[in-house]
């Protein structure tokens, strides 16, 4: 049922392949982007390195941080320390605007400046009520959508249809989307993963840049895509796991082209992988059932990897300056705090992993990190924990979110509070902080997967119908 919030054949089991330009499959340029290409100026570094959990009030604040440019946020921890939206909301009280979006999709909005970026997949031919309904199990032709819309009005400033064709598999018949992956921006290019339906680049206007197709997944069971790609400088790293051969893969992002490729022996992973900066070099942790592996970006050389979690890990790991925290909750518990800084080659047992956990994590929801406070649900309940980052000593345990069944969305954070959103409408707010404080609970007419961006005095809020903009009126 995952949603997400997502081998080459020169390649030995645990060597990387430098993939030469005469050799690798070459993406489809669009015209005129000799440009972009050419090396005058690298893309702007995005906020995509988490170094730092981010702090829910004060500070300065880069360009970057003051949006939501990625899946998870500026710092990828669920959290904006800059951010400042509403406690309370209803359908007639604090919607500054709501817009009905075509299709169904569980990919989140992200936001650069006055614009929105979200991706959604509209059955053929189908009415717009009717977009709106679960097609899992009825892959069916659909347009595969990138939408630009204003922040101010939500009006749609440029659409494009990325492809229209039928999924090759289907995907779970209540819960899946062919629009589960987000999109991610750096405020010069937005990137657009339909995974087995293509990875598209295009600039801030809505041209296309370029195209690539790595292929078609064969998803364990067909529960579905989901796992978003994340951007580093001019390094695109997507993970393709699947039960048909998985591997990760750095792509240039002015280009397309392949840089490297390395083969992972896992099945079916859906969570997004995170980017840190250790000894002066950029790594990007992947969760895996068999093993958790972090990757040097430049060359996709293993620099260390451990023991892994359950099946389907699909929560996204996060970080704060000394610790990676990686989780999963599907048959079976897992939580790993790993130090990263010094870690090299096998670090299972080691003093490396700081500390485990192995009850009560998410299966779908990823965590949120915030001020040293590590918060998550568990399973897909509206339970949920509290515990000291760095020590994993719990703050609270299990407590239970009122009117909140079932929860896909993931938490979020900003302005001293904790946002969490379930599948039902309600938004329930806390105080953020060692101690379970209820501020507010808030309910919208509308059913949500998606998690909410948080940027200015505004939260965006992706429903199964309406695109929501929340703020105070």
């Amino acid at each position: 049922m995952p949603l997400f919030h997502v081998g080459c054949v020169l390649a030995l089991l645990g060597s990387v392949v430098l993939v030469p330009d005469w050799l690798a499959a070459p993406p489809v340029l669009a015209p005129g982007i000799g440009a972009l290409a050419s090396g005058t100026g690298a893309l702007a570094a995005p906020a995509a390195v988490a170094t730092q959990g981010a702090r829910l009030q004060g500070g300065g604040a880069s360009a970057a941080d003051r949006f939501w440019p990625q899946w998870r946020g500026p710092h990828a921890t669920g959290a904006s320390k800059t951010a400042t939206p509403p406690l309370e909301w209803s359908d007639t009280k604090n919607i500054k605007w709501k817009v009905e979006i075509p299709g169904r999709g569980s990919a989140s909005p992200v936001v650069w400046g006055d614009r929105l970026f979200l991706l959604t997949a509209i059955p053929s031919g189908a009415t717009l009520d009717a977009s709106h309904a679960p097609r899992g199990n009825a892959p069916s032709p659909h347009r595969f959508q990138v939408m630009a819309i204003d922040r101010a009005t939500g009006r749609t400033v440029w659409e494009r249809t990325a492809r229209e064709e039928a999924p090759h598999e289907t995907a779970h018949p209540d819960f899946g989307t062919w629009a589960s992956s987000s999109a991610l921006t750096n405020g010069e290019i937005v990137v657009a993963s339909f995974e087995s339906r293509g990875l598209y680049a295009y600039d801030m206007a809505g041209t296309l840049l370029w195209q690539t197709d790595l292929g078609d997944k064969a998803m364990r069971n067909q529960f579905g895509e989901g796992s978003t790609p994340v951007l580093h400088g001019n390094r695109l790293i997507v993970v393709w796991d699947h039960t048909g051969g998985s591997f990760i893969t750095a792509l240039d992002a002015r280009t397309g082209r392949e840089v490297w490729r390395q083969k992972r022996d896992e099945i079916d992973t859906w969570a997004t992988p995170l980017i840190l900066q250790a000894g002066g070099r950029a790594q990007v942790v992947v969760p895996g059932m068999k093993q958790i592996q972090s990757y040097d970006v430049e060359t996709g050389a293993v620099v260390w990897h451990s023991a892994g979690l359950t099946m389907n890990p699909i929560p996204s790991p996060l970080a704060d300056d000394t610790l990676v925290y990686l989780m999963s909750g599907f048959r079976g518990n897992s939580l790993k705090a790993i130090r990263f800084g010094s870690a090299k080659g096998d670090i299972t047992g080691t003093p490396a992993v700081a500390w485990t956990l192995d009850r009560d994590t998410p299966y779908v929801p990823s965590p949120l990190l915030a001020d040293g406070i590590l918060y998550f649900l568990k399973a897909n309940t509206g339970i949920l924990s509290a515990y000291d980052a760095a020590t994993g000593k719990p703050h609270f345990q299990l407590q239970r979110l009122p009117s909140s069944a079932e929860v896909f969305s993931s938490p979020v954070g900003a302005a001293g509070r904790v946002y969490i959103t379930s599948r039902e409408g309600a938004t329930i707010v806390l105080k953020h902080g060692p101690a379970f404080e209820v501020l507010a609970q808030n309910r919208l007419s509308d059913g949500f997967d998606a998690s909410p961006a948080l940027v200015g005095r505004e939260m965006f809020l992706r429903g199964h119908r309406f695109l929501y903009a929340i703020a105070e009126r």
